[in-house]
Formats: C-alpha cells, sequence, structure tokens
C-alpha cells in the first residue's frame, strides 16, 4: 500500500451543546481537554491518526467560525488542509466536499473520515484496523466501517447488523439502524451480530464518489460545479451548500449501498458524547468523583463529575451524589448525572432569555 495513497479528514463542525457549559458556540467540545489530559480532543485525534497517515495528507473540515481555533490547535497542519464550510449540513455534504478536493490532488486516495471528538483507548488496535481498511479500500470498491462490539444496549448509537463468516477480519454488512429503542438495543444485542456505528468510514474517493452519484445524485451533481483546491473554490461552496440537502452519510448513502463492509473493532472507545459517558472514562478517586483540581474538597459526595474552571477558585462539596458540578466564567450547572440528556433542554431553554445568548 503506497502511504502516500492516505487521506485522513477529520470532522471538526460540531457545537457540543450537551456539554455545556463547557462547551460553547465559541469553543466547543472538540477544541476542549475534556478529559482533563493535556490535550484536546481534535489534538488527540490528530495525534492518533498522523501515525498512519502523513500530515501532509491530513485535512480538517470545520465550521469557518472554527478555521482559526483549529490553526492555532493543530499548527503542524499546512493552512490549506483546514476547510471552513459556510453552515452545518450534516455529514453527507462534507464528505462529498472533501472526496471531491482529496480527488482532485489524487484521483488513487483512500481516505478515512474520523470524527473529532472520540475517545479511542487501545490505540494500537486503532491503527491495525485503519491498515487494514485502507489496504482493503486501495483493492477493492468497499465502503468500510469500524464497528464497536457493544457493551450495554444503548439507544444513543446506531446500530450495524453484518452478515457471519466464521474468521473472517471484516464482514458484509446487512443493515443500519438508527439509535433505536430500549426493547430493540436489547435484541441487538442478544442476537450478537450487531455493532455500533462509531461513524469511522474508510473508502477509495472512487468509491465513494460513484455511490454519491447513485444514491445521491442531487448533491452530486451540485458539487460538480466547483473547481476544486482552486481560487474560485470558496465562492462556489458558497453557492452550492444553501441549496443540498441535509442529511447523514449513514442514511443518505450506507443505508442504501450493496458493497459495505464492517471491521469488528475493540478499541476502548466512546463518543464522549454525553457529561456521564465522560465521567465513565476520567480518573476518580476512592468515593468514585472525578476531579480534576487540587482546590476542590468533598464531604459524603460520592459519584460526581466536577469541573471548576478558574484555577483561581476553591470549591467544596458537601452531600452531593452522583450529580454533574460544572463552573465556567460564565455559568455554573449542576444537575444530576442521570438528567445529563437534558442539558441541550436547558441551553435551548436558557436562549429565550434576554442576552441568555451571552452565556452560550
Amino acid at each position: 500500500m503506497t502511504l502516500s495513497n492516505n487521506y485522513c479528514v477529520i470532522m471538526a463542525g460540531g457545537i457540543g451543546s450537551r456539554f455545556w457549559p463547557m462547551s460553547t458556540q465559541k469553543y466547543p467540545k472538540q477544541f476542549q481537554d475534556i478529559l482533563g489530559i493535556g490535550r484536546t480532543m481534535i489534538q488527540q485525534t490528530y495525534d492518533r491518526i498522523s501515525q498512519v497517515v502523513p500530515k501532509e495528507n491530513i485535512f480538517v473540515i470545520t465550521n469557518r467560525e472554527y478555521v482559526s481555533l483549529t490553526a492555532s490547535q493543530l499548527p503542524e497542519l499546512n493552512p490549506e488542509n483546514i476547510v471552513g464550510e459556510p453552515m452545518m449540513k450534516n455529514t453527507a455534504a462534507c464528505n462529498i466536499y472533501m472526496a471531491k478536493k482529496i480527488a482532485d490532488l489524487n484521483p488513487n486516495a483512500n481516505m478515512i473520515v474520523l470524527p473529532a471528538d472520540h475517545l479511542i483507548l487501545k490505540e494500537n488496535i486503532f491503527l491495525k484496523k485503519v491498515e487494514l481498511a485502507l489496504s482493503l479500500a486501495e483493492k477493492n470498491d468497499y465502503l468500510i466501517t469500524l464497528g464497536i462490539k457493544p457493551t450495554r444496549p444503548d439507544t444513543g448509537y446506531g446500530y450495524i447488523q453484518f452478515v457471519e463468516k466464521k474468521g473472517a477480519e471484516y464482514y458484509k454488512v446487512k443493515t443500519f439502524t438508527e439509535k433505536p429503542d430500549l426493547e430493540i438495543a436489547k435484541t441487538f444485542l442478544e442476537s450478537g451480530d450487531f455493532l455500533w456505528n462509531a461513524g469511522i468510514f474508510i473508502w477509495n474517493v472512487t468509491s465513494i464518489l460513484a455511490a454519491f452519484d447513485v444514491y445521491l445524485e442531487e448533491m452530486s451533481q451540485h458539487f460538480q460545479s466547483c473547481e476544486y483546491n482552486a481560487k474560485g473554490e470558496s465562492a462556489c461552496i458558497d453557492l452550492i451548500y444553501p441549496k443540498v440537502n441535509k442529511i447523514s452519510i449513514d442514511n443518505g448513502i450506507l443505508e442504501k449501498a450493496q458493497n459495505v463492509y464492517v471491521i469488528p473493532a475493540d478499541l476502548g472507545w466512546s463518543d464522549l458524547g454525553t457529561w456521564t459517558s465522560v465521567y465513565e472514562n476520567a480518573e476518580k478517586d476512592d468515593a468514585k468523583n472525578a476531579i480534576k483540581s487540587k482546590h476542590i474538597m468533598t464531604y459524603n459526595s460520592k459519584g460526581n463529575i466536577i469541573r471548576i474552571k478558574s484555577k483561581n477558585k476553591a470549591a467544596i462539596i458537601d452531600g452531593l451524589k452522583n450529580y454533574i458540578i460544572v463552573d465556567t466564567d460564565k455559568a455554573l450547572l449542576i444537575c444530576p448525572r442521570d438528567n445529563d440528556q437534558l442539558i441541550k433542554e436547558y441551553v435551548q431553554d436558557l436562549r429565550t432569555l434576554k442576552k441568555g445568548e451571552k452565556f452560550m
């Protein structure tokens, strides 16, 4: 496999409102050190993939608002490799945009598409699976995804059903199911032929662009009108984006295509989608509190995640169990961990207040 044919696209456009008040419109989750380990989520993603993809072949696609923030966090990247979208249009639009851009640079390119804000603890396994996927994509007309063996009937993830073939390293995909209800998720877990959809995709540019031609023909035609990696690209994209459908690559292509394959991977993976998932993956003290400051003292308190942004502020927590406590310059959140799915609603309600936007 020619290494120079391998490219990566890191998708970093979300706002991460479930991580308010740490994640804000100006400084979303992917640009934060959510776990308190000294590197932000996007930096960790870059560190990981740069071991198998040359850094000149790594691209980030994000909202235009975050281009300079991305550049400041990833100074190793060529500034031209940081691409700003004029508006959020879900994952199909950004995938075809980047596939077109990369195909223009290298028509033989294999590309891996990664979310910027996922946790992967078993890095060596991840790198081995990525190398296998890139090798398969180079030789075959396959659309490949990494699937995570489910550990619980989670309703927050999409599921991939595969066709069993004993001893194989990868399988043909039978069905994709977007976030099911709890009963269906339980049956998926029991059946043993379902994996979580990690949102990590690998394909050759020819294969994915051919799939767009078939399954999202109108979108494909819109993106044919631009000249990529040229002076007028940005202005052309500005004209296209308002016209294209807001649809995920999963719904638009992967659920319909016949050449989708999955590589099962035990990666120590989490999409860190909620404060509870951060709590589960964070270091904890003897009372199972996840704390990242020497100035926080707890009494009769267990199972809390506590984040205090200011290093000049002490905090004393007494009598709280299983709470999320996040204090920033602009806001304070105190809510039960069980209610972490409601944080999006809290944020929406806050927006309705007079001058509520300033707390976003």
